[in-house]
């Protein structure tokens, strides 16, 4: 999670160079872990109607965090941080949606 990226070395090996892994690594602090994990479990679990998603499915949250190992009360803690997952998550679609053909 916190290690630097694989070595030209590394990536020779695989028949990558530095250029290929190019991209935006984005940093998860440990407090903001548990959400993250639980709002990554849950990407197959979005409410959709005709324009798109418009949220999480929120029956099943409880059932997805219990795999996770996520107790109730940790469960209301990290709450709001999934919704505001949620929501970047549904911005960032939207625009999606409004720059496509």
């Amino acid at each position: 999670m916190y290690e630097s990226g694989p070595s030209a070395e590394q990536l020779a090996v695989l028949g990558l160079t530095a250029a290929d892994m190019a991209g935006d690594d984005v940093e998860v602090w440990p407090c903001n872990w548990p959400a993250f994990l639980l709002f990554n479990r849950m990407s197959t679990q979005w409410r959709v109607g005709a324009g798109g998603a418009i949220g999480l499915d929120y029956n099943c949250i409880r059932d997805v965090a219990g795999f996770l190992g996520i107790k109730k009360k940790k469960l209301a803690e990290i709450f709001p941080d999934l919704q505001v997952l949620e929501g970047e998550a549904l911005r960032v679609m939207a625009e999606e949606r409004e720059n496509s053909p």
